[in-house]
């Protein structure tokens, strides 16, 4: 794959176009990480009728719960339509998913306690305490970074 950059001062957004002699599974994959980083960045939360269209710098969590999937802000807990799994996809690049039922913003986590006895489990800035399943704990120690063999 070859990759150009022109800068252009006479355009007023960034363009960005894709040749390929056929379409294949790497350019749909290209495909696909170019959509998500141009689709737009807030949830649409309801709330007794209404609708709040939160920015996702401002989720903390993301949470099913009885059949329904619920975001957290700082300030307020708000009903979502999209499945868990539909929003880790489509903001695959900010959230982690530290257990079955939960999703939550990489950059708002404070701290992560691995425990020696019984689940890990982290905090985020808001100081709301979220378990961590042990099946999720290995990736999310990757995405920070962290080695070793601290379970």
């Amino acid at each position: 794959m070859k990759i150009h950059l022109h800068i252009e001062h006479q355009l007023m957004e960034v363009e960005v176009h894709v040749h390929a002699p056929e379409y294949n599974e790497q350019v749909a994959q290209l495909m696909k990480k170019l959509n998500q980083s141009t689709t737009n960045d807030t949830i649409a939360g309801y709330s007794n009728g209404d609708i709040h269209l939160i920015k996702m710098q401002d989720v903390y969590s993301i949470y099913s719960e009885q059949g329904k999937v619920f975001i957290q802000t700082d300030e307020q807990e708000l009903e979502v339509k999209q499945k868990l799994y539909e929003l880790e996809e489509r903001f695959s690049s900010q959230l982690l998913r530290v257990n079955k039922a939960t999703l939550v913003h990489f950059k708002k986590i404070a701290s992560i306690q691995s425990k020696v006895l019984g689940n890990p489990q982290l905090t985020l800035e808001n100081g709301v305490t979220i378990p961590i399943s042990r099946n999720y704990f290995k990736a999310l120690k990757e995405a920070f970074g962290l080695g070793g063999n601290s379970k």
